[in-house]
């Protein structure tokens, strides 16, 4: 993946040295990639947009927290993910606070279903109940079956030991598979 090449490490360093044109070439080659993760948390394109503009802000901003422990497209998935949980939040409480949930009914749209979850909006839903009940879990799933990170790398990540990721994961799969069909079951 190009994200993961030798030529990103070094800018990496670069950037978090204060070069600000290492800066801008780090964040021009992860924009794909973070897009592509804000993508699969958000529906419509706009919205990703917007998630990926904060993750990408967030960072350059955070650059020199990175410390080599796990892998950078590990860091900048964790940011992203985040990002594009927050942007569904505050979508979603617009339209609560606006009433919109409760008056415009919208039918799932084939093209913008996920394979894990009926839609990614039930996914989103599942994931706040799941974090709300057991928020140890949250961040171990999303790595694994969002980001699609290994165990390993996941466990460098998180900085947790791999029976105490693999052992989230699952549970956290318990939790969520039930939602997540019951979902799918009353759309049909």
């Amino acid at each position: 993946m190009a994200y993961e090449d030798g030529a990103l490490d070094r800018w990496v360093e670069l950037a978090q040295q204060g070069d600000e044109a290492a800066l801008d070439e780090v964040l021009i080659r992860i924009r794909p990639m973070v897009l592509r993760r804000c993508t699969r948390f958000l529906p419509h394109h706009a919205d990703a947009e917007d998630a990926a503009q904060e993750a990408l802000l967030i960072i350059s901003r955070k650059l020199t927290s990175y410390t080599g422990r796990g892998s950078f497209a590990g860091w900048v998935t964790v940011i992203s993910s985040n990002a594009a949980r927050a942007t569904y939040r505050s979508l979603r409480d617009r339209a609560d606070a606006l009433g919109v949930l409760d008056t415009v009914p919208e039918p799932p749209d084939p093209r913008t279903t996920s394979v894990i979850a009926g839609t990614r909006l039930d996914l989103l839903d599942a994931l706040d109940e799941l974090e709300h009940r057991h928020p140890a879990l949250v961040e171990s799933f999303i790595l694994r079956d969002l980001g699609e990170l290994s165990y390993q790398e996941i466990a460098d990540v998180t900085k947790t030991g791999l029976g105490t990721v693999k052992d989230r994961i699952h549970r956290a799969r318990k939790f969520m598979e039930p939602r997540l069909r019951s979902d799918a079951s009353r759309r049909s």
